[in-house]
């Protein structure tokens, strides 16, 4: 049959009452086509043969349809497709109220789709399924009866939430469901009676996916949290676990965030430890506030119970392996682009080794000023320190450090000789040894010149132009000895610097103000770098070595041993991208007076893919370390990835920490299990196993490895994109 040339378009204006509730929607022209049409506008339309009609975004097609013009109201039947930008719904019978978007769909399959509301965070998660019945409930609303939902978007998909009934509700960006069922591959993993869940990634009110893992440490390990969505500028989780070998934890947070200061309160608590026994409990604050444009401040503070809270407790090598838990409270000032004030109050909870010692308080000033005479800088402090082991010497020390350079810079060299003079004064409690001084004052000046040449050539690589440069570069140091007698100089805050390309043009051998090492040296260098037409570095080698006029007077303790040669160790290192995927990157301390390596370090990494990486890297410190650490993520077929981490000291012949892992992307859904290693001490170590099913835009059931393996596996790729933090919103940290 040919197709009737006949189109209908009905302009139809509704009434003051019917505009206002619904907007603009009311005065869309509709629009009807079918190869067969009879009836009046004015009355009712009757279209059969791949009927169709159009109101606005409103696509209708069916075998038949009835369009009543002053309810604008459609009634379609056999196969019915109804479309609203990417919205699909198709079903066998359609009444539907195009300006009130009301009506219902017998036996639909659908398919809907919504981008985040400007005024919230977050991403669209699309998602559809089947139902019994769908009833449109205004624009943006739909409740559904004897209804599934998935985001996969295969037919048959390999997860969906089965419910009595379900709400999508687009303009609160939620759904919720009620009598549901998990499922996932045929099989029900949980029955929800009553589940809510975001239709876009941002935060809701609800029971967040529990978290499930097992260590050696707490045994069966179940945690479910709870997050409390209470303003869009404060929320809670009340965090309660489970643990097989320790007992019932309760834990929680709480996130605030105002337009002058923000923060958060994390506690946890333990009434009594099966293993251990007593109470044991864990908590910080974090605090940051704005008090003027002019001055802010901040406050942190963590503590533990007892010192082996984190080891036994936890299952994270970076939290297990903390040596001191920081507090301190800072505010700091800045009226002008010059200059700036702080105060700081600080101290710790040592978990392992020597505690350092409390700043209380630090006081301090930093000033900066370029001139025709040279760039100034002035920094001026007053600490004073304490400790808790009365044995350990304790007082005020104060530091006022001018310093003056004048550099000269261009295209082909640059050179800056730069001259300060370092005051410091310390007020001692009691001396450091019997017969000290308690107030010692120091003067030293310190004189430098840094010097470097620029040279550049073009050439072409493989069809490719490139840059390389030469950049050589002399730094002398001149500082006067100073007597600083260990027996009469307190050690507050200073180390030695460890030896490296950034510690050669240094004007000191030792971090902090305790010590200043004399100097009569001369540091020669030379890098050169590889450059494509960008400017982006491809390779970089360099070498340098320092050579001294004077020996070492000044040392940080008596048992430092002094150094007594002329030639530092020669310094070596190189990076850069050899084949198109290979990255290179090694440093290397030779001892050209006993010829050995002190030092040396190699890392590859091969990275042709997302999520498809192989590293290899070796560590070596004579006398102390020599480390091996391999690691990789590699796709094994049908959609299966290894991933693994294998850390081994040579040197003590012991496993330090491994990792073996499998993951698997469903498209919809991921499979992650992962077993992890890891020495908490010579003696001990804590193995724990993580399994985690990440069904997409829905929740995450398990206990999710991905912190570990970022960690742990560098170029570490998600497999999947990853599904929105309920908790945090789009953006956060699984």
């Amino acid at each position: 049959m040919r197709r009737s040339p006949l189109l209908c378009c009905l302009w139809l204006l509704a009434g003051p009452a019917l505009a206002a509730e619904t907007g603009s929607e009311a005065a869309l022209p509709t629009e009807v086509e079918a190869d067969r049409v009879r009836g009046r506008t004015e009355t009712e339309l009757v279209a059969e043969g791949d009927a169709r009609l159009q109101q606005g975004d409103v696509q209708l097609r069916a075998d038949r349809l009835v369009y009543r013009g002053p309810l604008d109201q459609v009634e379609a039947e056999g196969e019915v497709e109804l479309r609203r930008g990417e919205d699909f719904i198709a079903g066998p019978a359609l009444l539907f109220n195009l300006t009130p978007r009301t009506g219902s769909f017998e036996t639909p399959t659908y398919y809907l789709s919504r981008p985040p509301s400007d005024s919230r965070d977050g991403r669209r998660i699309s998602g559809g399924g089947g139902a019994d019945k769908l009833r449109f409930e205004g624009p943006n609303r739909y409740r559904l009866f004897g209804a599934t939902w998935s985001t996969c978007e295969a037919p048959e998909p390999d997860w969906y939430l089965r419910a009595g009934e379900l709400e999508l509700d687009y303009n609160r960006q939620l759904g919720e469901a009620w009598h549901g069922t998990l499922v996932f591959k045929d099989v029900p993993l949980f029955y929800l009676p009553w589940v809510r869940f975001p239709l876009v990634g941002q935060r809701q009110s609800g029971l967040l996916a529990p978290t499930i893992g097992q260590s050696n440490k707490t045994g069966f390990d179940l945690t479910q949290p709870y997050y409390w969505n209470i303003a869009p500028n404060f929320d809670a989780t009340l965090i309660p676990r489970f643990m097989s070998r320790r007992g019932l934890q309760l834990g929680g947070e709480f996130r605030y965030l105002q337009p002058s200061f923000a923060g958060e309160l994390r506690a946890e608590y333990l009434h009594n430890d099966d293993v251990r026994g007593g109470s044991r409990a864990a908590g910080s604050v974090r605090h940051r506030q704005r008090f003027s444009p002019d001055l802010a401040g901040s406050l942190e503070l963590n503590r533990v119970s007892d010192v082996e809270y984190f080891e036994d407790l936890s299952s994270r090598l970076s939290v297990t392996s903390q040596s001191n838990l920081l507090n301190r409270l800072h505010l700091g000032y800045q009226r002008a682009s010059w200059w700036r004030a702080d105060a700081l109050l600080q101290g710790y909870q040592t978990i392992e080794g020597a505690e350092p010692y409390r700043m209380l308080p630090r006081l301090g000033v930093h000033a900066w000023r370029d001139s025709v005479l040279g760039e100034f800088d002035l920094k001026a402090e007053f600490t004073r320190f304490e400790h808790p082991d009365s044995d350990r010497a304790q007082g005020s020390r104060s530091i006022l450090y001018p310093t003056l350079a004048y550099p000269l810079r261009r295209s082909a060299y640059s050179i800056t000789p730069k001259f300060g003079l370092h005051l410091t004064h310390y007020d001692l409690d009691q001396p450091v040894s019997a017969g000290a001084r308690t107030s010692l004052t120091r003067s030293v000046p310190i004189a430098s010149i840094d010097g470097q040449l620029n040279f550049e050539r073009e050439f072409v690589w493989r069809g490719r132009r490139l840059i390389q440069t030469l950049e050589p570069r002399l730094y002398y140091l001149y500082v006067p000895f100073h007597d600083q007698d260990p027996a009469e100089y307190p050690v507050f805050d200073s180390a030695a610097y460890d030896f490296n390309f950034t510690q050669i043009f240094q004007p000191n051998l030792y971090s902090g103000s305790d010590r200043i090492a004399n100097a009569d040296q001369l540091t020669a260098a030379v890098t050169s770098r590889i450059l494509d037409e960008d400017g982006v570095e491809l390779m970089r080698a360099a070498i340098g070595q320092r050579y001294y006029f004077d020996e070492q007077r000044v040392r940080l303790t008596a048992s430092e041993p002094l150094r007594t040669g002329r030639r530092a160790d020669v310094l070596a290192s190189f990076s850069g991208r050899l084949p198109r995927h290979l990255r290179v990157s090694s440093d290397w301390q030779y001892n050209p007076r006993d010829h050995w390596t002190e030092r040396f370090n190699l890392s590859l990494r091969y990275q042709p893919a997302h999520a498809q990486v192989l590293n290899a890297g070796f560590r070596y410190t004579r006398d102390v370390l020599r480390d091996l650490d391999l690691s990789a993520q590699w796709p094994l077929g049908r959609r299966w990835y290894g991933v693994a981490r294998y850390t081994r000291s040579l040197r003590e012949h012991r496993v330090t920490e491994a990792i073996g892992g499998l993951e698997y992307n469903g498209g919809c859904w991921v499979f992650r299990i992962a077993m992890h290693r890891f020495a908490t001490n010579p003696e001990d170590a804590t193995q724990a196993v993580f399994v985690q099913l990440e069904l997409g835009g829905l929740a995450s059931v398990g206990s999710s490895p991905v912190n570990l393996l970022r960690r742990s596996v560098r170029g570490y790729g998600n497999i999947n994109d990853r599904p929105d933090d309920p908790v945090f919103g789009y953006g956060g940290v699984p």
